[in-house]
């Protein structure tokens, strides 16, 4: 009979692939991706266990810095490496059981006083501190103290109801704590998400600052990591709907 034959061979695998979905290179970039991926995510958590120690703030003295329930993050430092301006984490059996959070005003060898025009004074310099409330006074009583070496004066954000340094004058340090009770510098507000403590730039002019800990760069490892690990494991169900999508369509012209 003339004309064209209508019938067509199938193929032998029903019309389907069975090698990896998206190929062989794709799926090995896909593996390489989630094995990069974890190295990242578990890496960046790991650092992060052992630079950092979590702690939950009890009362109100750190406002509005740090609010009574907030949780926050603080770099295991060694008390040597405390400077002016730094929050710190401190445990002193004079002050009580529990660790405490303050901001560090002056270190060793420092003539702190208060007030002059209602500011902070360290070695004769106001201190410009615009993470007090606005218009609080730095303190609500009047004191001048020089820190002995090796002793840190603390004071709360909040100057009206916070024990610290100023609660303690009378004690034998005058209210100082020593470099080795401090355990750890706080680096950021992690809930509610805060973010970043801002720098001190007021005591600048007295000395370099503290550096900021590590924090960004952990929390960006795990961030690329974890999108590393999903965005490798999505490869191959992707790569499958799209290539039964390409195989499906009309029916050849017989």
């Amino acid at each position: 009979m003339g004309g064209e034959s209508a019938t067509r061979t199938a193929p032998r695998n029903g019309g389907t692939s069975k090698g990896p979905a998206g190929g062989r290179i794709g799926q090995r970039l896909s593996g390489l991706a989630v094995a990069l991926g974890l190295v990242l995510f578990l890496g960046g958590f790991g650092w992060g266990a052992v630079t950092y120690l979590p702690y939950t703030v009890p009362t109100g003295s750190m406002t509005p810095t740090i609010d009574a329930g907030d949780r926050v993050l603080a770099q295991r430092v060694d008390g040597a490496d405390v400077r002016r301006g730094d929050v710190v984490v401190f445990k002193d059996k004079t002050w009580g059981d529990a660790p405490l959070i303050k901001r560090v005003v002056a270190v060793g060898g420092d003539k702190v006083a208060c007030c002059q025009d209602g500011r902070l004074t360290v070695n004769g310099k106001e201190i410009d501190e615009p993470y007090l409330s606005e218009g609080q006074r730095a303190s609500d009583m009047n004191f001048g103290v020089t820190v002995p070496e090796g002793r840190l004066f603390l004071l709360g954000d909040e100057r009206h109801g916070s024990l610290d340094s100023t609660a303690h004058l009378t004690d034998a340090a005058s209210g100082t704590v020593a470099r080795d009770d401090v355990s750890g510098r706080v680096d950021a507000v992690v809930w509610p998400m805060n973010g970043m403590l801002a720098r001190p730039t007021g005591f600048e002019a007295l000395g370099s600052l503290s550096a900021p800990g590590p924090l960004r760069t952990i929390g960006a490892m795990i961030v690329v990591g974890a999108v590393l690990v999903l965005g490798g494991a999505a490869y191959g169900p992707v790569a499958k709907r799209l290539g039964s999508r390409a195989r499906t369509g009309p029916a050849g012209a017989r």
